[in-house]
């Protein structure tokens, strides 16, 4: 059980002052690079790409931080495979251990939270593959204390670009500039692995900015139009500077004085017809949102009228499938790790869950169990109080029965 961190304060600082903007001349070249090697598992340059482009994109960075948040506002609790004594020991000794750790981050120790923090920390495996714990244990009492043992923990939020994946295992690079990782300690590090998002949507963006860099400069040029000033005064003359003057005072950026007759007129720089820029970044801003939040609602509703039905069933399968995501990487890494130690390796009987916050029929599934009892289908109870959300009560709770509510009649 690790105690002390991995990470100095000297790699943090190299780390920073080696950071580089690695969008500034980004180009299809440079980006299929930058994703081979990741494949390849050179982590780096495409964990730094994907960082900045989540940063600065507007679209990007408000669509990954509502599927970040969606999850991390979720209700937790811990759950037994059991009404035994060791199972509500492990349930107390888990809700402890959750209620009391502490989540920040390797580079920015301003950044401090508990719990949910953590998830939404965790929720960044969605859009880069990994996203990668340093755990930090702190017992406040020995295993072999009599009484309920406690344990809490730090959870550093550890960049991307500190690893290696170059044989199929994540691997620590101690020093900045190195290529060779260390090998990760068990329960020492909580790795939590996810879709990986960003390399469809560094694409995208890529695609969408190189347009809107040619917009931009279309508008800086042909934004207002030239202006050409034509007089028979000779130059230099009064009657010259006269019409100079009025040329320049027109207010236009492109502006001209020729000889022959004073005449002023507009010159139109401007295409003619639908310009192509604005129709490619829709698509690309599009694409981006359909990632990260299921269907387009704006492509969906005009053609069908059905967008924002579809688009919520979406985002809450994404929720249910994230908040499950999580609860598994925590029941692997963390719950076993923490129960095995502080119970002296006795058989886990509790875990972590986080309860999505779907929208379901619940009559209607309601009515499924039901059926299904009346058949003489034999059903577990733990999972009917999973299905729905319903916590096991304690000795100490006053329990709402059919009898005692047919009493009160």
């Amino acid at each position: 059980m690790k105690t002390v961190s991995q990470i100095s304060e000297i790699r943090v600082r190299h780390s920073m002052r080696a950071r580089f903007n690695p969008i500034k001349t980004l180009t299809p070249d440079s980006l299929s690079n930058m994703l081979d090697g990741f494949a390849s598992g050179y982590l780096k340059s495409a964990a730094l790409t994907w960082e900045a482009i989540e940063r600065r994109d507007d679209v990007i960075q408000g669509v990954a931080s509502k599927r970040k948040k969606s999850v991390s506002r979720l209700n937790w609790e811990v759950l037994t495979l059991d009404d035994s004594d060791l199972a509500k020991r492990q349930k107390e000794a888990l809700e402890h251990f959750y209620d009391h750790l502490v989540a920040t981050n390797a580079c920015d120790s301003n950044e401090r939270g508990g719990f949910k923090l953590l998830i939404r920390q965790m929720m960044d495996a969605v859009g880069k593959k990994y996203a990668i714990h340093e755990i930090i244990f702190s017992p406040r009492v020995s295993p072999q204390t009599e009484g309920n043992p406690k344990l809490t923990a730090t959870f550093r939020f550890v960049p991307l670009w500190f690893f290696e994946n170059r044989d199929g295992r994540l691997k620590f690079l101690l020093n900045e500039g190195t290529t060779e990782g260390v090998e990760l300690e068990p329960g020492a590090w909580l790795i939590t692995v996810g879709d990986g998002l960003m390399e469809a949507c560094s694409i995208a963006y890529l695609f969408k900015h190189l347009p809107l860099r040619d917009w931009l400069i279309y508008c800086e040029r042909n934004g207002m139009p030239g202006v050409k000033g034509v007089t028979d005064a000779p130059p230099n003359s009064a009657q010259w500077e006269h019409a100079r003057d009025a040329v320049e005072d027109f207010g236009a950026e492109f502006h001209a004085l020729m000889s022959r007759g004073t005449d002023i007129e507009a010159i139109d720089l401007s295409s003619r017809g639908e310009l192509p820029y604005p129709a490619l970044v829709e698509r690309m801003d599009r694409a981006i949102v359909a990632l990260w939040r299921g269907s387009d609602l704006a492509t969906l509703s005009r053609q069908s009228g059905a967008g924002a039905s579809l688009q919520v069933d979406e985002s809450a399968i994404l929720e249910e499938d994230d908040a499950t995501m999580i609860s598994e990487t925590l029941n692997e890494q963390v719950d076993k790790f923490v129960l095995r130690y502080l119970f002296d390796g006795e058989e886990v009987k509790a875990y972590v869950r986080l309860i999505p916050g779907a929208k379901k029929n619940l009559k209607e599934e309601l009515a499924l169990y039901r059926e299904l009892y009346d058949l003489g289908v034999p059903l577990a109870l733990g999972d009917i109080r999973e299905r729905f959300g319903l916590t096991t009560p304690t000795d100490s709770d006053v329990l709402l029965s059919k009898t005692s509510q047919e009493g009160e009649k």
